[in-house]
């Protein structure tokens, strides 16, 4: 397969019918990595705002079990979509987020925020440092599935457009981001994370490198100072000759799809396995089929049995 192959066979499609094929082609065969980094970029933006960074901060999540955590937002996500977001897998995935959500009065313009992240920010990292920028019907599934993952927590007023996502996500960071020390600390756990997967002498520079990339509303709002300019020139140009190199290489076959990695589970995990222990016992909150649900602050709580074990490799 040449490397544009399936970018041609995308542009082809309806992204409103194929949303879910073309999004697990974005993160299984042309971007994992990408991805994966600019979702990890939406977890920091997160914290900027203090509304959250408070509650995650009282919960200690991230002090205690922070790469238990991160793990478990990334393989949610990844069971909602795997057997497709409507059947019965992905239908018990979604129970088990509001499930998690449920314990917790959090008010919707900000589930709707994280939801935005999760869309804007893994297109804003593609498009400056993939090896392609996203294309229509690409940036459009990614929307798609955001929104059905609104409707499916329980969720008013979520978006139906890329460019809707994108305004309010930008509104909304000019609204809120403000500095709390709640900011910094939930911050830094989680730059912890992220410079533990690399031996000791390199973790202060990984740490340094993920600072470098972000921009200065945000590292202001985290309590961050911004790293020296030449840093910053070097990261990007080191990017960007990333970039060109997986440009010059074959596509990822159909056949060996990038599946997430968990450092909390090397020998794999089940559905009952993600979020924290109090969640396994919580009724579970159904999704809803695209009419929100009514709840002053959190998703609604109608009992429904169980979802099954299945094992995830």
């Amino acid at each position: 397969m040449g490397r544009y192959s399936r970018l041609r066979r995308i542009q082809q499609m309806d992204p409103h019918q194929d949303f879910e094929r073309i999004y697990r082609w974005i993160v299984h065969h042309e971007f994992p990595r990408d991805y994966l980094h600019g979702t990890s970029i939406a977890f920091l933006r997160d914290y900027g705002v203090p509304r959250i960074s408070r509650l995650l901060d009282r919960t200690q999540e991230f002090e205690r079990a922070g790469q238990k955590r991160y793990d478990d937002t990334v393989l949610l996500m990844y069971e909602m979509v795997r057997e497709g977001m409507d059947s019965e897998h992905g239908r018990a995935a979604a129970r088990h987020l509001n499930r998690i959500h449920g314990r917790y009065r959090i008010p919707e313009e900000d589930f709707l925020y994280v939801l935005a992240t999760t869309v804007v920010g893994p297109k804003r990292w593609i498009d400056r440092f993939g090896w392609r920028r996203l294309c229509e019907q690409e940036t459009e599934s990614l929307a798609l599935v955001g929104r059905r993952t609104g409707e499916m927590m329980g969720l008013s007023g979520v978006p139906g457009t890329y460019a809707a996502f994108e305004r309010l996500h930008d509104d909304y960071e000019r609204e809120m981001f403000a500095y709390d020390p709640a900011n910094r600390r939930v911050a830094a756990a989680t730059l912890r994370i992220l410079a533990s997967w690399y031996p000791a002498p390199l973790r202060r520079p990984a740490s340094r490198v993920v600072l470098a990339v972000l921009d200065e509303p945000l590292l202001k709002a985290l309590g961050f100072r911004p790293q020296p300019r030449p840093l910053r020139a070097a990261v990007h140009r080191a990017f960007r000759a990333r970039a060109a190199l997986i440009r010059l290489l074959p596509a990822r076959p159909e056949r060996f799809p990038r599946k997430p990695k968990a450092r909390t589970y090397p020998f794999g995990w089940t559905l009952d396995d993600l979020g924290p222990h109090w969640a396994h016992s919580r009724p579970p909150a159904p999704p809803t089929d695209g009419t929100p649900a009514e709840r002053p602050a959190a998703p609604a709580q109608p009992p429904s049995p169980r979802a099954p074990r299945q094992e995830t490799r």
